[in-house]
Formats: C-alpha cells, sequence, structure tokens
C-alpha cells in the first residue's frame, strides 16, 4: 500500500491532481479532482491496470473549489474511521449513484487528518 500510495502522490503532484483514497473490506474509494486531461489520464491507467476490478465511477463534472486542495493522495482505511459503519448509522442512500458519491464524499471529509 505504501507503494502504491508513493507512487499515486508522485503522478498526482505532476498532473496537478488531489483527492484522497479510503480502503475498507476490499474496497476502494477514491476521489480525484482537477484538470479534466489528468482526471482522463489517471482513470485511463486504473482502467489498464489488472488490480482494478468493477471499476465505477460514481460522479463526475466541475467544482467551484477542490475538496481536498491540500492533499496529492490522503489516505484512510477501516483503522481510522469505517465507511460501512457510518453508512449503516447514517442511513444515507447507496442506491442512487449520486446520492452514494455525495455520502462518501462526506465521509472523506469528515475524516480527522
Amino acid at each position: 500500500m505504501r507503494a502504491i500510495l508513493a507512487s499515486a502522490r508522485d503522478r498526482n503532484r505532476d498532473l496537478a491532481l488531489t483527492g484522497c483514497l479510503h480502503h475498507e473490506s476490499g474496497l476502494f474509494f477514491q476521489w480525484l479532482e482537477g484538470p479534466a486531461p489528468a482526471l482522463r489520464e489517471v482513470l485511463a491507467l486504473l482502467m489498464r491496470d489488472r488490480r482494478h476490478d468493477a471499476v465505477q465511477i460514481l460522479s463526475s463534472g466541475p467544482l467551484e473549489h477542490r475538496l481536498f486542495r491540500d492533499w496529492t493522495m490522503r489516505y484512510s482505511d477501516r483503522d481510522q474511521m469505517s465507511l460501512m459503519d457510518w453508512f449503516a448509522r447514517s442511513g444515507s442512500s447507496t442506491v442512487n449513484p449520486g446520492d452514494y458519491a455525495g455520502s462518501v464524499v462526506s465521509f472523506l471529509r469528515m475524516l480527522p487528518g
């Protein structure tokens, strides 16, 4: 995981991307933000990488401001806080992709650090 994060942080810095990655129960939730061409480049890399399976884009489009502007790739995992437990307590929708994406971002933004 350390090697993956180091590589992602270097790449994101070079491409002017910021974001957050949360890992839990074998699942990864990632939020990336930055210039559209750089985002398309990283998405293409992820889609070609055999370590990635069943990639789903929950939300895309322009932002008024970056949510993780100070992080080339912030990382969290279940040891810090459980997204699955948070979903169970919050009553957030996981059916509508837009609602689900908004809920994941809300969770990522409230993590300490």
